[in-house]
């Protein structure tokens, strides 16, 4: 029996690969990489000579069934992302439900993935919190924040920039304009950036001046009192 390693990758600085992580990749019989362009930049500079396969959201559904029957036979699979942890608002889902379902051991190395150092950073209560990720783009949008109201855990959300003002915008709308917030941007990387206060005073400085790059919110939940 092989095995599937779910391995994490840096989300910005190549420093923060661990050695477990390069020793595995150079030690498996095949990498799934979501774009292996990107990854096989990556692979390049930590001087890895796996073969690495594409593995992505348009064909992981036709291409599971065969992974897991290498795996079974004997194969051992490793599967990165472009960046973070494969699995959290990446693909890897589909293949580690059918690796549990068939038998298949699956190990996820721990490292690097956004929301982690965004949420420890922002200030915000961090003792329960619940991740939402990217919403919904419009259909089921509104349903998501009128239920997301009621929510007492901080909440964390993947924003993309071009629909960040938007986004706050929607947060004053649906928690009110005093709901405090915190915006991390780049995270590990040379202009990392994290903007706290009420989502109004939040607002207020995206707008006079526009983001760019990788976007995590934290988000204050609904106060008991």
């Amino acid at each position: 029996m092989g095995k599937l390693f779910l391995v994490p990758t840096p989300i910005g600085n190549l420093d923060d690969m661990t050695f477990r992580a390069i020793k595995t990749l150079q030690e498996v019989d095949l990498i799934l990489a979501e774009d292996t362009r990107n990854s096989g930049k990556l692979l390049k500079h930590f001087e890895i000579t796996t073969q690495m396969h594409s593995h992505h959201m348009h064909n992981e559904h036709k291409t599971v069934e065969n992974l897991v029957k290498r795996m079974q036979a004997g194969e051992t699979i490793a599967l990165i992302s472009d960046a973070g942890t494969p699995a959290i608002s990446d693909p890897g889902f589909l293949l580690t439900r059918a690796c549990v379902e068939n038998g298949v051991p699956v190990e996820c190395l721990p490292g690097a993935t956004a929301f982690v150092p965004a949420l420890v950073n922002s200030g915000l209560p961090n003792d329960k919190f619940v991740f939402e990720g990217f919403l919904p783009d419009k259909k089921g949008r509104q349903t998501r924040f009128l239920v997301l109201a009621e929510e007492t855990r901080t909440m964390i959300f993947y924003v993309s920039p071009h629909k960040l003002n938007k986004t706050i915008a929607e947060y004053i709308q649906y928690f009110g304009a005093d709901r405090r917030i915190s915006v991390s941007r780049e995270i590990s990387k040379l202009h990392e950036e994290t903007v706290r206060g009420t989502a109004e005073e939040v607002l207020q400085h995206f707008e006079a001046k526009p983001a760019k790059g990788e976007i995590v919110i934290c988000v204050a939940g609904k106060s008991l009192k």
